[in-house]
């Protein structure tokens, strides 16, 4: 008999939030809005019990026969968050490394994780289960890359693509949601949960019609309508796979709802948007506008940060808007810059004493209209009399950034 088989005669029983118990087998659980999460573990401390009760878990699936089992092993359900937020845990304060030491590995990291979005969005095509082990896996080594040195993949997530639109843009909110969840101090076990739920957030798009994703002119509203529906359709996909968490699937759920209850699917307001789900909606919203689509042209960093500005704190959570701003930097790595003399390069380090003094590796100068030796140039430092003009793109000065960003940092 296969495990899924014996799942199947193991006899269940539903109970309420007040009745859970510590050694409880866990099998589901739905929270305050009936959305129903295959997530299965034991309850090994009463604290997991606060954690559910603060996620609004309102009823759970438990196995009975399974109670008196593995009561004092550890559990295997994912940490759901609290209302007083994690303190930042000993697993948190890795050693950083360079830039230069992480880079390749994050660009096969990178690279990886493009294809593997690739399978998934095929195999969803086919009708195939999600390869949820290898998703793990793969969000699991970004996180981990992100602890070692985040600039790399921050980097990375800057060269967009025009032609890998969904799987960039999917890979690059993990990494976006990744370094943020780390600005904030929590907790690296959960950041795991939130990166796989990033990368998983708009898996329901591949199921939308081509001609709708890529049409170039505004929606219909039926079209539009017919757009909304990835959410649903993301959170259809991801309750098959019972081995995606908890927090995963509310991250899809609520990437486009928003404070003032103008979002969707339902509509939340205010508090019934989790601090998760309103992370995300601000790591999706900064990507898009900075991101090219057939439909419109990318915006630079500082204009996309002045937008979720304006929109706080009616669409977006103000404070979280705040610390994300400050978690990238007024010039995020990876930024293409021209500086006064006339040097573009791209921002390889921040500043935190001086943000608008970051570090800056150079390697084409416009006034010759040639390349100049890379070179490293601290912005704060006072032999350097350079500082940024402006953000610019590439195709303003008809260069292959892919390749100067190759050279720069990774060869």
């Amino acid at each position: 008999m296969t495990k899924k088989e014996n799942n199947l005669t193991e006899a269940s029983k539903v109970i309420s939030i007040e009745q859970l118990k510590v050694g409880m087998y866990i099998k589901s659980f739905s929270d305050s809005s009936n959305l129903s999460i295959k997530s299965e573990g034991y309850i090994s401390c009463e604290e997991q019990i606060t954690q559910l009760q603060n996620a609004r878990v309102t009823t759970l699936v438990i196995i009975p026969e399974k109670q008196q089992q593995t009561v004092n092993l550890a559990s295997v359900l994912p940490n759901i968050e609290t209302i007083n937020g994690n303190k930042q845990s000993a697993n948190n304060k890795a050693l950083p490394i360079s830039l230069d030491s992480e880079l390749k590995k994050a660009n096969h990291l990178y690279k990886s994780a493009k294809d593997l979005q690739s399978k998934i969005l095929n195999q969803i095509k086919q009708e195939k289960s999600l390869p949820a082990e290898d998703i793990q896996s793969t969000t699991d080594a970004m996180v981990d890359s992100i602890f070692r040195n985040q600039d790399a993949l921050t980097c990375l997530s800057r060269l967009q693509t025009k032609d890998k639109q969904l799987t960039e843009h999917s890979l690059n909110v993990a990494i976006l949601m990744s370094v943020f969840a780390k600005h904030l101090n929590i907790d690296k076990r959960i950041i795991q949960e939130l990166t796989l739920g990033a990368f998983l957030h708009d898996i329901g798009i591949v199921l939308i019609p081509k001609e709708i994703l890529n049409k170039k002119t505004v929606l219909t509203e039926k079209e539009n309508n017919i757009m909304k529906s990835h959410v649903a359709l993301g959170i259809k996909l991801l309750e098959e796979s019972p081995s995606i968490s908890y927090i995963a699937i509310k991250m899809v759920k609520e990437h486009h709802e928003r404070i003032d209850g103008s979002g969707y699917p339902n509509q939340l307001k205010g508090d019934q948007i989790s601090k998760y789900g309103r992370m995300i909606a601000i790591v999706n919203a900064y990507d898009s506008m900075t991101s090219s689509r057939p439909y419109k042209s990318s915006v630079h960093p500082i204009n996309a940060f002045k937008a979720l500005i304006a929109e706080s704190p009616d669409v977006y959570d103000e404070e979280l808007v705040e610390k994300f701003i400050q978690c990238l930097g007024v010039y995020p790595v990876g930024t293409l810059v021209k500086l006064n003399s006339g040097k573009l390069g791209l921002i390889s380090k921040l500043n935190k004493k001086k943000p608008l003094h970051p570090f800056v590796r150079v390697f084409y100068n416009t006034r010759m209209n040639q390349a100049i030796p890379i070179q490293e140039i601290n912005l704060s430092e006072s032999k350097y009399k350079d500082q940024i003009d402006r953000c610019i793109k590439p195709e303003e000065f008809n260069i292959n950034l892919l390749g100067f960003f190759k050279a720069a940092f990774i060869n």
